[in-house]
């Protein structure tokens, strides 16, 4: 009987309400994720401590911490020292309260429409760490994986499956198509595009520090260069110094466990410093990193593995477009690293909001097309 009654009050309620409610929810969110964006790339904690201002430190009371409206109400300044607050703190709320109105439009449904709210918060965190810091946390990626596990179990009809041991191979092939396929990118880029090569037109001076490699305009982490044992750093140096000692006319080779200046070999963490002299450097580099592979696995976690290949398609078509328009105005070169991370967000985005009939074409081209490769598999003729 109480079931029966809360039932209808939730059917006496008007739509508009829900949306409201939605909303609200969706700004609300969007404060935490700015919170996840500027601490979960230093290893810090989301909960504590409470919010301060960036500038002053001082605690944020939560009168002036309410979604959208202290922003307005405070003019964008600090309350005390009065520093202006970056666009993207209520740029967030609006886009994060935006999304899980939409899912709501959608869906008008509690389960799927939550369920893709809680994907695109995970996409707009991983969207703005990756913009800004050219990774992608494992608290997004692996715990992604496990909210879309969970999800399936708890909801197997989120996979259109009629029980949870198919709701579960549902998340896990599409868990693993997203992440072995970028991973399969990876490694066939690193075949074809493997190396990056830097031509200086004259001598100058490059800097082996403890943690980066220096170029005349570019600071490089060695965890930017070193991701296998097979990775180099190589050039022709003029001449080669280290801290009390100059060795002319020398090739060197920097790898992850060995330095090899002409004859001599070291171990790295046995030279903190060495300043080379040369005109080029030729560096090992990644088409992608690990955190991508991940991304994927996610994404695919929650919206199984036919949307994957349509995110890697959709990502890669506007990389590509955007990458070669960064170019052509001269905002990136050809060698520059750009974060993919947010591509493959907005590919997963768009499929959200495919209509039905759209995503099913999609899913009926892609099981044609494989029955065709490969009709071995799928007993086709």
């Amino acid at each position: 009987m109480n079931n029966l009654f809360e039932a209808r009050i939730w059917e006496s309620l008007p739509d508009h309400f829900w949306s409201v409610v939605a909303f609200v929810l969706g700004a609300m969110t969007g404060s935490f994720l700015n919170v996840c964006i500027h601490r979960m790339p230093r290893n810090a904690s989301v909960i504590r401590p409470p919010s301060s201002c960036p500038h002053c430190r001082e605690r944020i009371p939560w009168r002036h911490n309410v979604p959208l409206v202290s922003f307005c109400l405070l003019r964008g300044r600090c309350a005390r020292c009065a520093h202006p607050i970056s666009l993207r703190y209520p740029g967030i709320e609006a886009l994060t309260a935006l999304a899980f109105l939409s899912c709501w439009l959608v869906h008008r449904d509690l389960v799927p429409a939550g369920s893709m709210a809680l994907l695109l918060s995970l996409l707009i965190v991983a969207t703005f760490i990756d913009m800004e810091h050219f990774i992608i946390p494992d608290r997004i990626t692996l715990g992604g994986m496990v909210l879309g596990l969970s999800l399936s179990l708890l909801f197997p009809g989120l996979h259109d499956a009629e029980d949870r041991t198919s709701s579960f191979l549902r998340w896990f092939g599409g868990a693993a198509t997203g992440a072995g396929l970028v991973y399969l990118i990876i490694r066939v880029g690193k075949l074809c595009f493997g190396w990056r090569r830097e031509q200086f037109g004259e001598d100058v001076p490059v800097v082996f520090g403890e943690n980066s490699l220096f170029l005349p305009d570019e600071e490089i982490p060695y965890g930017d260069i070193f991701y296998r044992r097979t990775d180099q750093v190589v050039l022709q140096a003029r001449k080669v110094e280290l801290i009390g000692e100059c060795i002319p006319n020398a090739e060197v080779r920097l790898s992850q466990d060995r330095l090899r200046i002409g004859q001599r070999e070291h171990a790295p963490e046995e030279v903190a410093w060495m300043e080379a002299t040369t005109d080029r450097i030729l560096m090992s580099r990644e088409v992608m990193g690990l955190g991508d592979v991940k991304f994927m696995g996610a994404i695919g976690a929650f919206l199984g593995w036919q949307a994957v290949l349509f995110s890697l398609m959709i990502s890669s078509l506007v990389g590509s477009l955007i990458g070669v328009l960064l170019i052509v105005s001269g905002r990136q070169d050809w060698s520059s690293r750009i974060p993919y991370g947010p591509y493959i967000s907005l590919a997963a985005a768009i499929w959200i909001f495919l209509p039905g009939a759209v995503r099913e074409q999609w899913n009926e081209n892609v099981d044609l097309f494989l029955r065709l490769v490969a009709p071995g598999i799928f007993g086709g003729s």
